[in-house]
């Protein structure tokens, strides 16, 4: 997907850990970096070189007389209130607005940018390889045409999933958008676990960092669900069936991960504030 001929920019409004990740996968999707206009005030060095690259226009502020074909935030949400009012001159009647901020709702850009097309995403920081998953919400003023384009450009990033209310954006937030961060901590507690069974602490991280990749390449590539592969590696009464009742037990990993989720979604709720 690219900006249509004749249209606007795509506006992506910061570049740094998101955003960056999402720009960093568009473009090595093979979309044209003159398609863009990047508004941000500091990128990383490295985010610096890859937009001098592609050709990707940036700057601080947009030219003016610019009009978005799609404008997407992506911006702390703690920022939004500075950062919204000069962007409003980029919404025109036929932009789209995305955003990835967590917990700002939709009324909440409505009151900064105008009643418009709006959708919010939740994409994850795997979009960087092209193996990320999005969550999306879209308003009733984005078009069947609009939403296939929006689907589009996220889907360059990995799978989007689409859901049918908009406060079910901040269960997407707290699951998958903050979900690499559980991942890469899990990795760092089996290093850590198996440098107290006796490990050295370098090859512990080693084992651990192969471990959980290779089981999320096998999840990936496998028709079977997680509990399968679970169960397909779980001899009764091995060693994995001793680590798994404690993992499973009542107090174990399950209960852990409803209170993270919950308070990840209530933190996301009070962003909207």
């Amino acid at each position: 997907m690219v900006a249509a001929e004749g249209k606007g920019p795509i506006v992506l409004v910061g570049a740094g850990n998101m955003g960056g990740a999402m720009l960093s996968g568009w473009l090595k999707s093979g979309m044209a970096g003159s398609d863009f206009l990047v508004l941000d005030p500091g990128p990383s060095p490295a985010m610096s070189a890859l937009m001098a690259e592609h050709g990707v226009q940036h700057a601080t502020a947009a030219p003016a007389g610019t009009i978005a074909s799609i404008l997407l935030l992506a911006v702390k949400p703690q920022v939004m209130d500075a950062v919204l009012p000069p962007l409003k001159s980029l919404v025109g009647p036929q932009a789209v607005v995305v955003s990835v901020a967590a917990g700002k709702t939709l009324s909440f850009l409505e009151a900064h940018l105008g009643a418009c097309a709006m959708v919010r995403a939740m994409p994850n920081t795997p979009a960087m390889i092209g193996r990320g998953v999005t969550g999306a919400f879209a308003n009733a003023r984005v078009t069947d045409d609009a939403r296939a384009a929006v689907h589009a450009m996220l889907a360059v990033s990995g799978p989007v999933e689409w859901v049918d209310a908009e406060e079910k954006i901040d269960a997407v937030t707290a699951v998958s958008g903050s979900g690499p961060a559980y991942v890469f901590h899990l990795v760092e507690c089996m290093a850590e676990a198996g440098r107290k069974a006796g490990l050295p602490a370098d090859l512990a991280m080693r084992l651990a960092r192969e471990t959980v990749s290779g089981a999320g390449e096998l999840l990936h590539r496998s028709p079977d669900d997680a509990a399968t592969l679970r169960k397909n590696v779980t001899s009764p009464g091995g060693t994995t069936a001793a680590a798994l009742s404690v993992l499973m037990a009542d107090d174990g990993m399950q209960p852990l991960f409803d209170k993270a989720i919950e308070a990840a979604r209530r933190r996301a709720e009070e962003l909207a504030g």
